[in-house]
């Protein structure tokens, strides 16, 4: 299975593509799709989903994940990167390929085994269980990939939510 993991976010869109078969995980790609602040917001998503989907022609893969956003205090943050949000949903739903979406916790707990854990320790076991010569970097497409593991270890259970009946 080839899972494309995807961190949201406007200015900086991290992603992850892992394959994972017979419980073992290899990593096929990662990085960032970033933006330029003084570019007209719909541009912004305009190369999100134009690099999105590239990567999934590219990598064929079999499904999407998105990290859930989390914000407590800058709404303006919050509704561009839930914008930014909806175009990777949509850039899955427009390939056919189901969508899962990942609360922060339910990455931790998949792939540090603790809901609290710092980002450092993501960090660690992403490169672990992906084998990588280093810690994936930036942090976006480390936790891309953290996404993109997460499912892989959750599969198709009742914890992830299928985002549009996308199942």
């Amino acid at each position: 299975m080839i899972i494309l993991g995807i961190d949201p976010g406007y200015a900086i869109t991290g992603y992850g593509l892992i394959e994972y078969k017979g419980n073992k995980f290899r990593c096929l790609d990662y990085g960032v799709i970033s933006t330029r602040a003084n570019t007209p917001f719909a541009h912004r998503l305009l190369k999100i989903s134009n690099e999105l989907e590239h990567l999934v022609e590219r990598y064929q893969p079999d499904t999407v994940v998105v990290e859930e956003l989390f914000f407590s205090r800058n709404t303006t943050t919050a509704i561009g990167t839930a914008q930014a949000r909806g175009v990777a949903v949509l850039c899955g739903a427009k390939a056919n390929l189901p969508v899962y979406e990942y609360t922060p916790a339910q990455v931790k707990v998949a792939v540090v085994g603790y809901g609290k854990a710092q980002k450092q320790q993501v960090q660690q076991m992403v490169k672990i269980l992906l084998n990588l010569p280093g810690l994936p970097k930036p942090d976006d497409a480390a936790d891309a990939l953290a996404v993109a593991i997460c499912h892989a270890h959750s599969g198709n259970r009742a914890s992830a939510l299928a985002i549009g009946g996308y199942q």
